[in-house]
C-alpha cells in the first residue's frame, strides 16, 4: 500500500493536505480468509478472491458486499443472457409501474367519489332546509337535475 500526497517537487513541503491517494496492490493481500479483521480486509480480500467464489462468503452478509457480487454476476453474463435479464427487469419495472398508477388511479377515484357523496350530502341538507336549487347547485356544484333527484 502507499500512501500518497500533494507536495512541492523542489522543497518536498506538503503543498494540499485535503486531498491524497492511496494506492493498494492487491497482488500484495496475503491475509488468509479467517485473518480477516476488519471491513477494509473484507473488500481487499474480496476483491483479490472474487473470481474464484461461487457464493457470497458468510462474512460478507452486508448489502454492500451482496451488491458488489450482483455487479459481478451480470458481468459475467453471456450477451444473450444480459439481454433476457435486462428485459425481466424491464417487465418487473412496467409491472410495478402499472400497480403504481392503478392503486393511485384508485385511490383518486375514491376521493373523488367520497367528495361526491359529500356535496349529496350537504345539498340534501340544504333541500331539507327549504333552499332553493339553484343556490344549493352554486354552492355544491352539483347540477340541479341531480339536487332535484336527491329524495326527502
Amino acid at each position: 500500500m502507499h500512501d500518497i500526497c500533494l507536495c512541492n517537487r523542489d522543497s518536498g513541503d506538503i503543498f494540499y493536505d485535503k486531498l491524497g491517494y492511496i494506492f493498494v496492490e492487491l497482488g500484495k493481500f496475503d491475509k488468509a480468509e479467517d485473518r480477516l479483521e476488519s471491513d477494509l480486509d473484507k473488500w481487499f480480500y474480496v476483491l483479490r478472491n472474487m473470481s474464484k467464489m461461487d457464493k457470497i462468503p458468510v462474512y460478507c452478509r452486508k448489502s454492500i458486499f451482496e451488491k458488489l457480487f450482483k455487479i459481478a454476476e451480470y458481468s459475467n453474463l453471456t450477451k444473450e443472457e444480459k439481454t433476457m435479464y435486462d428485459q425481466s427487469l424491464k417487465y418487473k419495472w412496467d409491472n410495478e409501474n402499472v400497480m403504481e398508477y392503478a392503486v393511485s388511479t384508485a385511490k383518486a377515484e375514491g376521493l373523488a367519489e367520497g367528495e361526491h357523496k359529500k356535496a349529496q350530502d350537504i345539498a340534501f341538507k340544504m333541500k331539507t332546509n327549504g333552499l332553493p336549487v339553484d343556490l344549493i347547485a352554486e354552492i355544491t356544484g352539483l347540477s340541479a337535475v341531480e339536487i332535484e333527484q336527491l329524495s326527502l
